[in-house]
């Protein structure tokens, strides 16, 4: 990929420190504003996810049916999220947003009501999984689309490194704020205290300082303007080979998020409870992730960036393989921080190449078509390994994921191609 020169006679840019380049984007008060905001929301989006994995797990004793939550969750993203980006490209994206918000505080507090009633079935929590899984299937496009409208073009590549930040900060907080809550004062506080949290968005929104929506003066019919996305991701290689390729590896790594709850109760023993196991196994990835997007946040967008991708991708592959035969907490902590740290790595890299490679009138478009293959491969990949757990183990299923993912990795790499030359 080339790269823009300055011109000629223009004055470069003063070095900037390591601290700097780490948190350069959040220097954009717009930014500043939305990203606090979606650290409180997305600790409380992980707060029910750990209380509801639970809940789920506490119902049926199933591997399969926390893959059917899981898929449930996702199925509206991939059947409405590239609606979503054509109406990101048409349509004011704050009110998309903030609709958003609405649609899923409204079924974490349903969840809430259902479970303090004590009338909840394994039907609702599926139910309300769909319906918060709509709400994410239209904001989603909108505020990635929003994001190059936040800062800089020089310092795009750091907001999206921090915004896989702030979700993996809130993914080490959110369950260990989870498992407090639900010790203390019940699991119905964790799905009411998400509930409030997508107002934290609501008003960051309203907040922020950015130019009047103008619409498109002659819009095409939706179905036209959702072909020539597709047709420009299928035209433009990089971007045609990162959308697979994000497919290929969430189907192949994420189920070992889904699988926590079996391995923290059957598999791992020795250290407290199982939702203790649970929440530092939680954690652990999370902190991992973390320290995965500030390393790529701090490097920017740079030379030979597909060959470290896929180098993560096959270190990937093999930490999820060795995580599958651990028995020891401390060992599996470790590993899953090591994993976390790749996972965040190659997805925070893929995505900067295609937020930097599209032109903003097809972003929303674009960015939808990448992240349903992004949000694609981990329910169905989730709905697959839950399923082969139930008939084999959880770490037989992670075992054979993670052999498979490394080879791949390894044969692009060794093919060379394009990915590898980015």
């Amino acid at each position: 990929m080339s790269t823009a020169r300055a011109p000629e006679g223009a004055a470069a840019d003063p070095p900037r420190n390591w601290t700097h380049r780490v948190a350069s984007a959040l220097t954009h008060r717009n930014f500043r504003i939305l990203w606090f905001a979606a650290l409180g929301s997305t600790i409380g989006t992980w707060m029910q996810t750990y209380a509801q994995s639970w809940l789920v797990f506490d119902l049926t004793k199933s591997n399969f049916y926390l893959g059917i939550d899981t898929f449930l969750g996702q199925l509206p993203i991939i059947l409405f999220m590239l609606i979503g980006g054509v109406i990101a490209d048409r349509h004011d994206r704050r009110r998309l947003l903030t609709g958003s918000q609405y649609v899923q505080a409204c079924a974490a507090i349903t969840l809430a009501v259902l479970v303090y009633t004590d009338v909840i079935r394994i039907g609702h929590i599926f139910a309300l999984s769909f319906i918060a899984g709509c709400g994410q299937a239209f904001g989603g496009p909108a505020y990635q689309a929003m994001i190059p409208q936040l800062v800089a073009r020089k310092d795009l590549a750091n907001a999206i490194a921090l915004n896989s930040t702030q979700f993996n900060l809130s993914r080490v907080l959110g369950p260990v704020a989870g498992g407090v809550v639900v010790t203390t004062i019940g699991i119905v506080w964790c799905f009411s205290l998400n509930a409030v949290s997508f107002f934290l968005v609501v008003f960051a929104l309203a907040a922020l300082r950015l130019p009047a929506h103008v619409p498109p003066v002659k819009p095409r019919a939706l179905r036209e303007e959702l072909k020539s996305g597709l047709h420009y991701v299928r035209d433009t290689r990089l971007l045609y080979v990162l959308t697979v390729l994000v497919f290929v590896s969430t189907f192949l790594s994420m189920p070992i998020t889904i699988m926590l709850p079996a391995f923290a109760n059957n598999v791992l023993t020795g250290i407290g409870t199982p939702e203790t196991r649970l929440s530092i196994l939680m954690a652990s990835q999370g902190l991992g992730a973390i320290l995965g997007a500030l390393i790529v946040g701090s490097r920017g967008l740079v030379p030979q960036m597909g060959r470290a991708m896929l180098g993560s991708m096959i270190l990937l592959g093999l930490l999820i393989a060795a995580f599958s035969f651990s028995r020891t907490l401390p060992l599996s902590a470790v590993l899953l921080f090591a994993a976390g740290l790749c996972s965040m790595a190659v997805f925070s890299m893929a995505f900067s190449l295609v937020q930097h490679t599209v032109p903003d009138e097809l972003r929303g478009r674009v960015v939808s078509i990448y992240m349903v293959s992004l949000r694609a491969g981990w329910p169905i990949g989730g709905l697959v390994a839950g399923a082969m757990a139930d008939v084999f183990s959880a770490p037989a299923v992670l075992a054979v994921n993670g052999t498979v993912l490394a080879i791949l990795a390894v044969v692009l790499f060794v093919r060379g191609g394009s990915l590898r030359e980015m």
